[in-house]
């Protein structure tokens, strides 16, 4: 699985030591030094996958993500931090980036999450399954990245859209905090349960009619979540 990969890390070592790896397993690497660059490159060049340092001069990777996910983008973003804290880990997902490590990492385990987006980006619409969803008036359209309650639109962010898509694909299902951590993720040891809580609390905002009461995005305490159709629950009661 060749892929073109755009490396954004201004600290050389950092950078060449990824490059290595990367071409090692046959992939075509270019490395740019800010991120401003790398948006120019992105733009120019198309790639498969952009591996993202956080902290850089002229823009951030935090910054990177945002215009790029403005400007609809769909490339996978493995973001590279010396940040440990929980909340900038969710910051970067919230803006739309698909995996995270942080510094120091084993540049094993960085080549597996690589291979591992690299998958998932050349599924056909990029989850489980490729057709229409429903769950009740809740449709997600994976090929389409869609996602509309009763017919109006929603905007989901790539790690809310994959929870979704996963929870539509089984309704009535129970996922576990696990289960959706590989979803997301595939080799996450970094972040905690907490990020699949983010996601669920801000997809709640806004599938559900009353947030703090919901009645399509269930939890089940101990166990995890369910996506279920509310008219059903209803007769079934």
């Amino acid at each position: 699985m060749c892929a073109d990969v755009i490396v954004a890390e201004d600290d050389e070592k950092q950078a060449e030591l990824v490059r290595r790896y990367l071409e090692r397993e046959g992939h075509a690497v270019r490395i740019v030094g800010d991120g401003l660059a790398a948006l120019d490159a992105v733009r120019h060049q198309e790639p498969d996958l952009l591996v993202l340092d956080v902290m850089m001069p002229r823009a951030d990777g935090l910054d990177v993500v945002r215009v790029l996910r403005a400007e609809a983008r769909e490339l996978p973003v493995l973001m590279l931090t010396a940040r440990t804290t929980e909340d900038d880990l969710l910051l970067g997902l919230d803006l739309g980036a698909d995996d995270y490590m942080t510094k120091p990492y084993s540049p094993r385990e960085l080549m597996a999450r690589v291979r591992t987006l690299l998958r998932r980006a050349r599924r056909p619409g990029g989850v489980a399954q490729d057709h229409v969803l429903r769950v009740g008036g809740l449709v997600v359209d994976p090929e389409r990245h869609e996602v509309t309650v009763d017919g109006e639109p929603v905007e989901c962010t790539r790690g809310e859209f994959r929870i979704l898509a996963a929870l539509a694909a089984g309704p009535d299902r129970v996922f576990s905090r696990q289960r959706l951590l590989e979803e997301l993720h595939g080799f996450d040891r970094y972040i905690s349960d907490r990020t699949v809580d983010v996601h669920i609390m801000n997809l709640r905002k806004k599938i559900e009619p009353a947030p703090r009461r919901p009645v399509r995005l269930l939890t089940v305490f101990g166990v995890g979540y369910k996506l279920t159709d509310p008219a059903k629950a209803a007769r079934r009661a």
